[in-house]
């Protein structure tokens, strides 16, 4: 038997333009439905909304989300909170961050780069005590990123 968690991401108004984003950063398909595709009058508020969304690619990375129904709001921090390093502790107020693990400096670089376009940094990708490179972002859309290269581990 096996198991695959695919983190879903909740927006509001701004679902289909983050998945465009993700696909332009990580490559793969990207699947989008409105709730007008699923049967909701074309022409009710809300049915150019996407109900469901997703970016998967060939090397595992798979993302999915949905607009909130109801108002849109695109400001980010009034949907997901603020994150922050301070004296080395990551400060938060958000229920999850979105994890990126590659297996070299130079794919996580790339990664990184693509995703930082219109993005505030939390911890700018470096060296660290625990990995090749780590770094934290919040991309444009309000998702705070985790970035790092997986380290060899003494089994």
């Amino acid at each position: 038997m096996a198991i695959r968690t695919t983190t879903h991401l909740n927006f509001r108004g701004t679902a289909g333009q983050a998945l465009a984003f993700y696909r332009s950063v990580f490559g793969g398909r990207l699947t989008l439905a409105t709730y007008g595709d699923l049967g909701a009058p074309k022409d009710a508020p809300g049915a150019d909304k996407v109900v469901f969304g997703q970016v998967e690619n060939e090397d595992g990375f798979r993302v999915m989300a949905y607009d909130i129904p109801g108002p849109d709001d695109a400001d980010p921090a009034a949907i997901a909170g603020s994150t922050r390093r301070e004296n080395g502790m990551t400060l938060t107020d958000r229920t999850f961050f979105q994890s990126v693990r590659g297996e070299t400096l130079d794919e996580v670089t790339g990664y990184w780069q693509a995703l930082s376009e219109g993005a505030d940094i939390v911890e700018p990708l470096a060296a660290s005590p625990w990995s090749p490179g780590f770094g934290m972002l919040t991309d444009r859309f309000g998702v705070t990123w985790v970035l790092d290269v997986q380290a060899p581990y003494a089994g």
